[in-house]
């Protein structure tokens, strides 16, 4: 419990003076019941008994309209209630822990339970039912189950609360196998599971993956004839949606309708999500259409789904006329909805569109977010439009929003691709100096754009600062840096850097195999290019069709004719296919020799 309530215990005179915020009629009940017990006459005992039964007639009304702005205000009613003489009935009491524990200040509820057995009031099945939920909130079941002997040890019958309290703990702590044998338990002791039961057990399985346990749990309840309803259904097919299953998920639809369970706004809110998920949107469509035809309107994030999806699809005039449908059905577009559109006109490089869309968003009072400008700012920077994305930029710091990693990552890649690197150096440093610490993707875009823009010593400055700094560096940064440098022909330097991997704990990947051979061809060094081919797979790195094109390319300018053959004919065998460049080389290569059989039979 907080100071000022412990210490407001220490004197009457004390806790009258302290100020709380809470309900008026309560502070004056609360302050005449005090006034009056500096009286003894038989007349103010009276008016003791009736300002009491005011007083707790008051609290119970506002339990019962959960009328409290904040927990000072219930603890002060609390502390009032134990100064009481005579004491309120335990009833009194647990309503208003009841009301604490809904708020969830679990901890609370603990230590005034504490505090009211200290001064002599036996909690009942009520309040230990209270103390269970509140141990199981706070992840201790096995304190909610010490409360449960004592139930016993009581006198008390646990009731299905009690039980459905320490199945939905040990769900939240992810012990499932306890939660089943809870269950077995009760049912051996007489006590049958419900239906919030099995509902608590069938949302931890689907929490955590099982959803075809859920699906197997379900089909029991059926089987022992309990009544199902949409919100068991609901659970499961949000969570097949959510697992790539959405066939399942409408099998399941079809299912609940059979039984005469009727969808809700919940249930098609899923399906359109799932549906929209993998672009089956004809269907999400029928689904919306199926739903209107039931009178279940659509909310605002069902609009939300359709109008993300389609603008993802690239159909930017089927998602205006959604979002022109949802303010003619009096439903005002949100942050998402005007983001979805933003990014959608972004996709498209409809920049122009994008702007338009944020200025409506602000017009009709809705603030854009940082995801807002972020996207905006990405749509300025594909388009090259650095200078209008640094505007924006501004104009957020100016509007007190703090631009993250993605914003700064989004610009200095914007930089670099209009060959202003220093711009981007600029950047880098302002984001440090700002307090915005650069991720692996930082380094990785500033890296890659300075090795494009052939500002290799400051590349390689960069890099070194990495190391200094023993920041993760993955293989991702080691391919950027030996590629700029393979195309900077740079090759010693790429090649130390290459041969170097193994001794900082890297792997080299397919891709970086690849810019080394192409280095090495670029460099007319076939032989070593084609002993780094024979490596790869000795490494556990197989080849893909970039590595053999590469090398047949290289082969082919090198006049390594026959080798050249060889190795088409390996590339075809593993099923893929000669480039347009390579295509081109053979049907030269024929022209000048049409004699060339094995030639003519590779063409075919």
């Amino acid at each position: 419990m907080g100071m000022a309530a412990a210490n407001s215990r220490k004197s009457l005179g004390l806790i009258f003076r302290v100020r709380l915020p809470f309900h008026s009629a309560a502070l004056t009940l609360t302050s005449s019941y005090y006034s009056i017990l500096t009286h003894s006459n038989s007349r103010s005992k009276v008016n003791v008994v009736e300002t009491q039964y005011q007083f707790l007639q008051s609290v119970r009304d506002q339990c019962k309209a959960r009328a409290f702005r904040n927990l000072d205000h219930a603890l002060h009613l609390f502390d009032t209630m134990l100064h009481m003489r005579p004491l309120p009935s335990i009833v009194d009491f647990n309503q208003l822990l009841g009301v604490i524990a809904r708020m969830k200040y679990y901890s609370e509820v603990i230590t005034l339970i504490k505090q009211m057995e200290s001064l002599g009031i036996s909690p009942d099945d009520y309040t230990l039912n209270t103390l269970i939920n509140c141990f199981c909130h706070l992840n201790r079941v096995d304190f909610g189950f010490s409360v449960l002997a004592r139930i016993l040890k009581l006198g008390y019958q646990p009731d299905c609360i009690t039980l459905n309290t320490l199945v939905k703990g040990l769900c939240l702590q992810g012990n499932l196998a306890g939660a089943v044998r809870l269950v077995v338990e009760m049912e051996k002791k007489g006590y049958k599971p419900d239906v919030i039961t099995y509902g608590t057990m069938i949302n931890c399985l689907c929490k955590i993956g099982e959803t075809g346990e859920a699906i197997r749990l379900l089909r029991n309840m059926e089987e022992e004839n309990f009544e199902l309803n949409v919100v068991l259904y609901n659970t499961i097919i949000d969570n097949l949606c959510k697992d790539r299953l959405v066939t399942e998920a409408l099998n399941l639809l079809s299912d609940m309708m059979s039984k005469g369970i009727q969808p809700d706004l919940v249930t098609y809110n899923s399906l359109i999500q799932g549906l929209c998920n993998f672009g089956r949107w004809k269907e999400a469509t029928t689904l919306f259409k199926e739903m209107e035809q039931r009178k279940i309107l659509p909310n605002l994030r069902t609009f939300n789904i359709l109008v993300d999806t389609l603008c993802k699809e690239g159909m930017l005039t089927e998602a205006n006329e959604v979002f022109d449908v949802m303010i003619q059905k009096g439903i005002e577009p949100d942050i998402v909805t005007y983001n979805s559109l933003i990014d959608g006109y972004c996709m498209q490089n409809k920049i122009d569109d994008a702007v338009k869309a944020f200025n409506m968003m602000v017009e009709r009072g809705c603030l854009p977010d940082l995801f807002s400008y972020n996207i905006l700012i990405n749509g300025y920077c594909k388009n090259k439009r650095i200078d209008e994305a640094m505007h924006l930029f501004h104009e957020m710091s100016n509007r007190g929003m703090i631009p993250n990693v993605v914003t700064y990552n989004t610009l200095i890649g914007g930089f670099c691709r209009v060959g202003r690197p220093h711009g981007a150096v600029e950047l880098f440093r302002k984001m440090q100096g700002y307090g915005q610490h650069p991720n692996p993707q930082t380094y990785a875009i500033l890296l890659d754009g300075l090795c494009k823009n052939n500002h290799f010593d400051e590349a390689m400055t960069l890099f070194q600062d990495m190391e200094d700094k023993k920041l993760d560096r993955d293989i991702v940064i080691y391919n950027i840096l030996i590629n700029g440098l393979c195309n900077a022909r740079k090759l010693t330097t790429a090649r130390e850097l290459f041969y170097s991997l193994p001794t900082k704990g890297l792997q080299p990947n397919v891709w970086t195999y690849n810019i080394m051979i192409k280095g090495l061809c670029q460099e007319g060094l076939i032989d070593e290019a084609s002993k780094l081919l024979e490596k790869m797979d000795e490494n556990g790195c197989s080849p893909d069709d970039c590595t053999y094109n590469t090398i047949i390319q290289g082969l082919l300018q090198q006049n390594e004719t026959s080798k050249a053959m060889e190795l088409v004919k390996i590339m075809v065998d593993k099923g893929f296919s000669a480039n347009a460049t390579i295509a081109y080389m053979l049907v030269d290569l024929l022209s000048a020799n049409p004699g060339d059989k094995a030639l003519q039979e590779l063409l075919q």
